[in-house]
């Protein structure tokens, strides 16, 4: 089996889908009223952010080796995101996709995007409980 390309993609979608979703995307966020400013704090090189995130998605969707990084670290670490910011992230981007895509690609992206957003939120409201103490006592 090849190591570039060790599982099937989920769906078919191109580089250039992948690019054009990603910058539509983030073009949205920076418009965005609540996630534009969270945003505008943490990423000072659009271009290289937006690459970064489509080797992300290539990753995710077709197996790449295209993706090195912790998004949970990163989203935890900013410390400013919450986990109810992705309701409207998940909404901009589902919009995002059903503008560009057909039905079925849109749909089995907004999925698997839904997924790991749930989990993104998950994770940072455990992150944000902190570490439990296990020894007992204050």
């Amino acid at each position: 089996m090849d190591q570039t390309q060790a599982l099937p993609p989920r769906f078919i979608v191109t580089d250039a889908e992948i690019a054009l979703v990603v910058e539509e995307f983030y073009e949205a966020i920076r418009q965005h009223p609540g996630l534009g400013p969270v945003f505008a704090a943490h990423v000072t090189d659009w271009p290289a952010h937006e690459a970064k995130i489509a080797g992300f998605w290539r990753n995710a969707i077709r197996s790449e080796r295209s993706y090195e990084g912790n998004p949970m670290r990163v989203h935890a670490q900013a410390g400013d995101v919450r986990p109810g910011m992705f309701i409207p992230w998940l909404g901009l981007f589902d919009s995002v996709l059903k503008r560009n895509l057909a039905p079925e690609t849109a749909a089995a992206w907004s999925a698997l995007a839904h997924r790991i957003g749930e989990s993104l939120m998950m994770g940072l409201m455990r992150w944000n409980q902190g570490v439990p103490n296990l020894k007992g006592g204050a």
